[in-house]
């Protein structure tokens, strides 16, 4: 006997698309929330491990809400964001496997779950009185949803918008620890997103090459030689931020020369992070931060010298 399969039409799959169950919607969606995209979220940490409050209770536990906050609210931005490239997703040789841009994942169901992502997520951050936390996971939403509307087709300002995604997070974990941000911390921080952004778009342009203007308007606004100047002054700028921050930790003779010794993982890093650019690499930052083995123990490096000039005084 010939098993008929039965067709369910959807507004994401096309013609001839199988009927999907509950299973595979179930990890569709899972799948859309992009869980390894969480250890951008790991910069949540960074304000209060500087300023040397990790190892209080309190603001540990506020640090870990501020991870899980985000965990859930950027997740939500996924749902959103994949829902309405879903039309573009289907044009890149990657992308086209989104579950939302496959069809695996109906727009009834994204919806859904976005609303119930974003709302847990800031719902959580009122429901433990972190009001600041609330409003700058509030602001990240609207910036996201902005870019996925209509930033994201505004040269230079999509650069930024996507940046400002890493700086909130970093912002985040300082509010929730309640920890004053320094201002070369936001340097560091602002300039080394945009180092990332433009090799972001440097790695889908070489990816997609004469189709990339298909899939993003901006890549062919954006010339290779531009791309690389935007990297170039990124770049220096977070490092010579990063090293006066670093010499500014030193001066203080409890700190000894920990800090300082800090500059030279986190410089290499930098010049690691910019070859693997430069070879193509960067489409997905998280990827090369899991994948490259020497540009993890460079940041194995940092963390430890870090920790050391922070807590062991």
């Amino acid at each position: 006997m010939t098993q008929q399969l039965v067709r369910e039409p959807t507004d994401e799959a096309g013609p001839g698309s199988a009927p999907i169950g509950r299973r595979s919607v179930a990890w569709g969606l899972v799948r859309t929330c992009r869980p390894r995209q969480w250890i951008k979220n790991v910069l949540v940490f960074a304000a209060p491990g500087a300023a040397g409050v990790l190892t209080q209770r309190d603001a540990l536990l506020r640090t870990i809400l501020a991870f899980v906050v985000f965990c859930l609210v950027a997740s939500g931005t996924y749902m959103l964001n994949d829902l309405i490239d879903r039309d573009a997703d289907r044009l890149h040789p990657k992308k086209q496997h989104r579950p939302i841009a496959a069809g695996t994942v109906s727009s009834g169901q994204a919806i859904v779950a976005c609303v119930v992502l974003l709302a847990a997520g800031l719902g959580l951050a009122l429901a433990f009185r972190e009001w600041q936390l609330a409003l700058v996971a509030a602001v990240y939403v609207a910036v996201t949803t902005s870019y996925s509307t209509w930033l994201k087709d505004e040269p230079v300002i999509d650069l930024a918008a996507v940046a400002s995604g890493f700086v909130l997070r970093a912002i985040a974990g300082g509010v929730a620890a309640h920890v004053p941000i320094s201002q070369w911390f936001l340097i560091v921080a602002a300039s080394g997103s945009l180092f990332m952004v433009a090799g972001k778009r440097h790695a889908e342009g070489a990816e997609l090459g004469e189709a990339s203007a298909e899939h993003r308007s901006t890549l062919a606004t954006y010339s290779v030689a531009y791309l690389h100047y935007v990297r170039a002054v990124t770049s220096g700028v977070a490092m010579t931020a990063y090293c006066l921050w670093a010499f500014e930790r030193a001066t203080p003779v409890k700190h000894g020369i920990w800090a300082e010794l800090t500059i030279v993982p986190f410089v290499l890093a930098i010049l690691r992070y910019a070859l693997l650019l430069d070879q193509g690499q960067g489409g997905a930052p998280e990827d090369v931060v899991l994948r490259d083995r020497p540009l993890q123990i460079l940041g194995g490096l940092w963390a430890l010298l870090f920790a050391v000039s922070v807590y062991a005084h």
